[in-house]
């Protein structure tokens, strides 16, 4: 194919389809036990200098225990796929502070910063302002075809998306001619994260998945990844993934951990679980215009306990929960 213009962004994660493969072949493919706690997970598969992506949309489904838990191991230097990271990408962001050295270095940029309605995150506004994290650009779903093709074995897919905007000279994506054609498409580069966590509603111990509701790009990211974390709402038997294989989004042969994290969505959102904590969520957004009040924040709830379970009791502890189930399952029946 002829190449074309390109965008002036550049790549954060190596295309290669056969160097992808070759992390893809070490993985075991024998049913074993991968029940673990997520600061196991963590400490073994998220490594300094990383490209790291996260399941879930907005704040929906995310797997927060993990984020936290990349905090408080001090992980440095990680690149990250900003697929419409909200609360997540907060959090993440919370590790570039002064004396805490910088979680994030590189962030590919399809929407952060933003909390969707409920405003912008200041602290992620000023760590992005900064300069100290290097960004390229690119839209959600582009990001979601890159993702595709790391699934599918391939180091890139073309599309229409992109030609002709800012984005496009703001990425590391190239327009070429299709040799059927002779049009002139966008070339967006396969992207194979590092490693990945998703939040799912059910696993068993050797990583058979269950979601419900929209799975929006979490189904590529699973196989596109080559470490994958998994948090569960509920652990269930083999046996019950057996029952119904039709209902498994993500087989074992992805995952190397899993961890079951009660509402380890919070303070997000967990579709037919729980709604989101807007209390808790507009605090975040609050305590971060104050870098002191922030610092003491973070000490309280993310530093300063031992594991995520820690982290609920200090944000309401199952009484907070229960309301949370309350609400969606209220709203779930259009109450």
């Amino acid at each position: 194919m002829n190449s074309l213009p390109q965008g002036t962004g550049a790549l954060f994660a190596d295309p290669s389809a056969n160097r992808a493969r070759e992390a893809f072949a070490a993985k075991p493919r024998a049913l074993c036990d991968k029940l673990t706690t997520v600061a196991d997970a963590v400490a073994r598969l998220v490594r300094d200098g990383d490209y790291l992506a996260i399941g879930g949309f907005g704040a929906n489904r995310l797997p927060t225990a993990v984020v936290h838990e990349v905090l408080r191991q001090g992980k440095q230097d990680l690149s990250f796929a900003g697929h419409t990271a909200t609360h997540d990408f907060q959090i993440l962001c919370a590790g570039n502070l002064t004396g805490r050295g910088r979680t994030l270095a590189k962030v590919d940029v399809a929407y952060v910063v933003g909390l969707e309605a409920r405003g912008l995150s200041p602290h992620a506004r000023r760590v992005i302002e900064s300069g100290e994290v290097e960004c390229v650009e690119w839209s959600n779903y582009t990001l979601a075809v890159r993702l595709k093709a790391a699934a599918m074995g391939l180091p890139f897919l073309p599309a229409r998306s992109l030609l002709g905007t800012d984005t496009f000279r703001h990425s590391a994506a190239k327009v070429i001619v299709c040799p059927f054609t002779g049009e002139k498409l966008v070339a967006l580069p396969a992207l194979y994260p590092d490693v990945s966590a998703i939040h799912v509603h059910e696993a068993d111990r050797y990583g058979n998945c269950r979601i419900r509701g929209t799975t929006v790009a979490d189904i590529e990211l699973a196989r596109a990844s080559k470490r994958l974390i998994i948090t569960c709402e509920r652990l269930i038997p083999n046996d019950e993934i057996r029952r119904d294989p039709t209902r498994t989004v993500i087989p074992f042969l992805c995952v190397d951990a899993v961890c079951e994290v009660h509402y380890g969505s919070y303070p997000g959102n967990m579709p037919y679980e729980y709604f989101s904590d807007e209390d808790h969520l507009r605090r975040w957004l609050t305590v971060e215009k104050d870098l002191d009040a922030y610092k003491r924040f973070l000490e309280e709830h993310v530093y300063g306990v031992k594991d995520f379970a820690e982290y609920l009791q200090r944000c309401g502890g199952l009484p907070r929960m229960q309301q949370l189930r309350q609400r969606e399952f209220l709203l779930d029946r259009g109450r």
